[in-house]
């Protein structure tokens, strides 16, 4: 199921591909992504104790912030994090895709949404009785939103409500 849009927001496009998105922004974006997704990294690492892939993947973006690693390579490492979780259980193969989208942000801001997405999915699975997992939902997005910055929360909350039927209704008020 694709999670980003048929119809791009202006506002989550760059400037230099003519949207009205401020390269802060953009930043600001990534930061957030990669919160969302480090906390969650725990699921993933609970299963593959040791690993350093996710946290390496997360440093990537935020190398891609602080301007020292490029777009592509930012973008190109999405793909090898993405399938770290593959064969995994659902909490960690969310936790390496929420990673994966968290790095991609440097290539298209609206990933920033599918790393918070999959991170919600992955504090969902962690549920042992699946009568909870809508607590864990509710919880990890109330808590992704407290993270956000004051600068981007409208938004990204207005994204939210925009395209939560694509990623799974994550961002719905409670069921």
């Amino acid at each position: 199921m694709p999670i980003l849009p048929k119809e791009r927001d202006p506002r989550l496009i760059t400037i230099r591909r003519g949207g009205t998105l401020t390269d802060e922004d953009h930043h600001r974006l990534a930061e957030w992504a990669a919160v969302c997704a480090e906390h969650v990294l725990p699921n993933f690492e609970h299963e593959l104790p040791g690993d350093p892939r996710l946290r390496e993947v997360i440093e990537v973006g935020r190398g891609w912030i602080r301007g020292e690693v490029p777009m592509r390579v930012a973008h190109r490492t999405a793909f090898p994090a993405n399938a770290a979780g593959r064969t995994l259980s659902p909490p960690a193969r969310f936790a390496a895709l929420a990673a994966g989208q968290a790095v991609a942000v440097a290539h298209v801001a609206e990933h920033a949404l599918g790393a918070a997405a999959y991170a919600i999915r992955s504090a969902a699975a962690t549920a042992s009785d699946p009568g909870d997992a809508e607590l864990h939902r509710v919880a990890e997005r109330d808590w992704q939103r407290e993270q956000l910055p004051p600068e981007i929360e409208v938004l990204v909350l207005e994204d939210q409500a925009r395209r939560s039927a694509i990623c799974w209704n994550v961002f719905d008020d409670a069921r």
